[in-house]
């Protein structure tokens, strides 16, 4: 297994990561960070772990520096310039490319609340370098027309007990003209805190991303 901390060139800025790769990892999961979902947090450590579990590799990404997360650059709040945080998601993504360990694991694309539109953004501009974008609790709306240009299947998780954030979900869905699933975990709310919720967002996952590796999609829509 390799595991290090690891560190991105994108948009001129170095962006800090960890990056584990199981012993034959079938694929590799970039998932961003840095807004609403920090990478040292309870929840994402139970994510990358599941993940790891099921034979998945993980780059962990803030897709923003330590002085754009301090709010103190020259250009101001960076936070929620989706066009800027998917630019460097798709810099994360060629640089997984480079890299000798993970340059022929394919490419999920993985990322929830205000990340998970960088995600979206980074999925319509990487239509032969991603297999598949899963995003939950996510704010699809934030990824604008990008949703209109993506290629790649995409699939939406979220908790019954936000059903404002799944009808953003179910009119992102619509706007996708790739292939695409919402999936619903039974109560559970946006942040997936319940006992269990988020060990089911990740078996979701990985069955929807073993799904492409098959080369099928089944939508269920």
């Amino acid at each position: 297994m390799i595991s290090e901390m690891v560190s991105v060139p994108a948009d001129r800025v170095t962006l800090g990561g960890d990056l584990v790769v199981p012993a034959r990892a079938r694929a590799i999961v970039l998932i961003a960070h840095g807004i609403d979902s920090p990478r040292h947090s309870p929840g994402s450590r139970t994510v990358t772990a599941a993940l790891h579990r099921a034979g998945f590799g993980t780059l962990s990404l803030d897709l923003l520096s330590e002085a754009e997360d301090r709010g103190v650059t020259p250009e101001g709040d960076r936070r929620f310039d989706v066009r800027l945080l998917g630019r460097r998601a798709a810099a994360g993504t060629d640089w997984l490319k480079a890299q000798p360990e993970t340059r022929t694991l394919p490419i999920a694309l993985f990322g929830s609340g205000v990340e998970s539109a960088a995600v979206l953004e980074a999925a319509a501009e990487l239509p032969d370098r991603a297999l598949t974008a899963v995003v939950w609790g996510a704010r699809p709306d934030l990824a604008g027309d990008a949703l209109g240009r993506i290629r790649v299947p995409v699939l939406f998780v979220e908790g019954d007990r936000d059903p404002g954030l799944l009808r953003l979900d179910q009119q992102a869905a619509d706007r996708i003209p790739a292939a695409n699933a919402v999936r619903v975990v039974r109560d559970a709310g946006p942040l997936f805190q319940e006992p269990g919720a988020l060990d089911e967002v990740v078996a979701l996952a990985t069955a929807w991303c073993d799904e492409q590796l098959r080369g099928g999609t089944d939508t269920g829509r």
